[in-house]
């Protein structure tokens, strides 16, 4: 059955990706209930068919809580078959030591589960939600990717994000206009060490944004003193800039201090994913050819 997409402009697109998808016959989705995953899923079990795909939710402590309640209600709505596996990247020193290359740990930890769930179900390919616009920033996560296999079937097809919220919401589906989401530990400065509380932490101070109305989201978690007995933690909000002014009649400062902020303040530039990725170039004075 194909998927009832009809758009001239990603026509192509479409039949490239449902030529990959068939020619899989059996996948198992890596489903996190993002945009991406989201949108293959059900492409994929509008293609397959109920018996031929299975939705496999990783869980660990990294993953917000109402992401994996969305998550199974996704799979639930659209009678996909789903299983949810408990992920433990915590267990893996290197994880913690939070590295760039972070999210390496976190995917081999998924997919290495994935794959031994694979096996045992007799799914011959696992697939991810990488679109082509992934190819093009900092994914460590990818080189996991590869060295279990994994495929990308809307990279692969050349589809981007804003083409799949396109697509998605032509098929109607309601997380075709959800905000980018990504785990938790990406709220912490590399080399800042990563810990269960920390990342509690984060989370609750993003649901309470929410519930003050604000959208796109993140609460990115600084240490004022990265060694020694008294270890303040700093609080930077971002929201979409056109909301900025909104924060401050609030009363976000007193509720995150009430969870252990010693700090909080706004980023000027607003909400934008993967912040933490950002290079800061310090440029010397001009002096004139003088140092001083």
């Amino acid at each position: 059955m194909s998927a009832s997409i009809s758009s001239p402009a990603t026509t192509s697109t479409v039949q490239r990706l449902e030529k990959i998808i068939r020619s899989m016959g059996n996948v198992l989705v890596a489903f996190s209930g993002g945009v991406d995953s989201s949108f293959l899923l059900k492409f994929a079990h509008d293609i397959l068919g109920s018996g031929n795909v299975l939705a496999a939710i990783g869980d660990s402590v990294t993953l917000p809580r109402a992401e994996l309640s969305a998550a199974l209600k996704f799979t639930e709505a659209y009678g996909i078959r789903s299983t949810v596996i408990k992920t433990d990247e915590l267990a893996n020193s290197l994880f913690l030591a939070n590295p760039e290359d972070r999210c390496f740990y976190c995917k081999d930890e998924l997919f290495r589960k994935l794959l031994s769930v694979s096996e045992a179900e007799g799914i011959p390919c696992i697939v991810d939600g990488t679109n082509s616009d992934d190819l093009k920033g900092h994914r460590p996560g990818l080189r996991a990717a590869g060295a279990y296999g994994v495929r990308s079937p809307l990279a692969e097809a050349g589809l981007d994000k804003n083409s799949i919220r396109d697509l998605s919401r032509r098929m109607n589906l309601s997380t075709w206009n959800k905000p980018a989401m990504a785990c938790l530990a990406s709220r912490f400065p590399y080399g800042q060490t990563i810990t269960p509380e920390a990342l509690s932490k984060v989370e609750k101070a993003e649901n309470i944004l929410r519930e003050f109305g604000f959208r796109n989201v993140r609460v990115r978690s600084h240490l004022s003193r990265l060694e020694g007995p008294r270890q303040e933690r700093l609080a930077r909000i971002e929201v979409d800039r056109h909301r900025l002014a909104d924060l401050l009649t609030t009363d976000i400062v007193q509720e995150l201090k009430k969870l252990g902020f010693s700090y909080v303040c706004m980023d000027l530039e607003g909400f934008r994913s993967g912040s933490m990725n950002v290079k800061t170039v310090v440029e010397k004075p001009d002096t004139g050819g003088q140092e001083s």
